[in-house]
């Protein structure tokens, strides 16, 4: 550390001595600090960012030495090999029939819960590369031929992550380098890959149950995907067992079931996914599997009537006319993601069954927009007076599906 100095102080000590560094205060605003870094007989200068325990940046280092080994990893590629850099993603290996073929049984094998195992494939890429070489390639999940009948897009979830040892991009098979945070994971099916190929993989992410902890909280599509299901087993089992024993019951979904209860419900899918017991032997009160399923809903970290649609389902419940109303509506309900639409529907079709019970229940679809509005449909920013000020539009949403659904869906 030199103090304050000038550029052009900074220059005069590295001249000469390539990859030498020094750090210096600015002089035009002190308290802030600079890295001068002699790189291809000049001197970079680089502003730091300190937490308190990272220089931080798009990556986190823990030493001014790593920041800076790494640096100069990376500027030496980047200046050496700019050409190949550029052409990386122009033939990637990742839609060459040899490994689609090759994950499509991977894929089969673990999905499939009736076909026989497939037959096993032995596969190297044109260039006569092992499979083995491209690091991880076969985690890769399910591509677009697959036994997969509810085969629903979703983007992979990428994440920096800092790779041990040599690895290879997933998508184009070429070498990452960098001395941490490499490229990016997805944290759903474990897809590795440069994060300049990250723009160019397909929406074709599928998780892994390994990587899925568990059931409560995760996005919906990712665990339908995981699962293989048209739906999140949670809204099937829980819906099964309300219409077999329960539709009649008073109250139902706006009483509530002993909260502890709930939570029990709550741990054993996320433990035993669709093998938890939530049979009338061990829950007797309904209200606890309904408290469960409305649980579901709102753990969600994306609500099932999405941030992105929720806006344009407010206008669409603010016009007057009624069959204009429900055309707007419909048109929304295009705009779900295919897992998201598919789970409303379903509960929509349970829901107008509740209310065939009004007699018994005393639970119309007015009192079940009520309760399941705000369940079903969050304001994307965080505000308590809009959500207050949507509340009534939330209620007649839901009430406009349940009435209507035959219709809508």
């Amino acid at each position: 550390f030199h103090g304050i100095i000038s550029r052009e102080q900074a220059d005069e000590i590295l001249a000469g001595v390539e990859g030498a560094y020094i750090l210096r205060e600015s002089q035009r605003q002190p308290g802030c600090y600079t890295l001068a870094l002699r790189f291809g007989n000049q001197t970079l200068n680089y502003r730091l960012f300190y937490d308190g325990k990272h220089f931080v940046g798009e990556k986190r280092f823990e030493s001014i030495h790593d920041l800076v080994t790494d640096g100069l990893i990376t500027l030496y590629i980047e200046t050496k090999a700019s050409e190949y850099i550029s052409k990386m993603t122009t033939n990637p290996i990742y839609e060459h029939i040899g490994y689609a073929t090759l994950l499509r049984e991977k894929v089969s094998r673990r999905l499939s819960r009736t076909k026989n195992e497939s037959r096993k494939a032995s596969v190297t890429s044109e260039e006569n590369t092992p499979v083995e070489k491209i690091t991880s390639l076969v985690r890769r999940a399910a591509l677009t031929q697959n036994d997969n009948h509810f085969n629903y897009e979703k983007a992979h979830n990428f994440k920096v992550h800092t790779f041990r040892g040599p690895h290879w991009c997933e998508y184009c098979a070429n070498f990452m380098w960098g001395l941490i945070a490499q490229g990016v994971r997805c944290s759903d099916c474990g897809l590795n890959v440069h994060k300049q190929c990250s723009k160019y993989v397909p929406n074709d992410c599928q998780p892994d149950l390994k990587r899925i902890k568990r059931v409560y909280c995760c996005d919906l599509t990712t665990l339908v995907k995981a699962h293989n299901t048209q739906r999140p087993m949670v809204v099937d089992s829980c819906i099964r067992e309300i219409e077999t024993r329960g539709l009649k019951s008073e109250g139902l979904y706006r009483v509530s079931g002993f909260t502890e209860h709930i939570e029990d419900v709550k741990m054993a899918f996320d433990r035993d996914g669709d093998k938890a017991d939530i049979s009338a032997s061990i829950y007797p009160d309904i209200n606890i599997i309904a408290g469960a399923l409305k649980l579901y809903f709102r753990d969600l970290p994306i609500p099932v009537i999405t941030y992105d649609t929720y806006s344009k389902f407010i206008e669409a419940a603010k016009i007057s006319n009624p069959d204009e109303r429900l055309e707007a509506i419909h048109e929304v309900l295009m705009l779900l993601p295919a897992a998201h639409y598919e789970t409303l529907r379903y509960l929509m079709i349970h829901l107008k069954k509740v209310t065939l019970h009004e007699k018994e229940n005393f639970m119309n679809a007015e009192n079940l927009g009520i309760v399941f509005g705000p369940t079903l449909m969050r304001p994307p920013e965080d505000s308590t007076l809009a959500t207050l000020n949507d509340m009534r539009y939330q209620k007649l949403i839901v009430q406009i599906l349940i009435e209507n659904e035959d219709v809508l869906f």
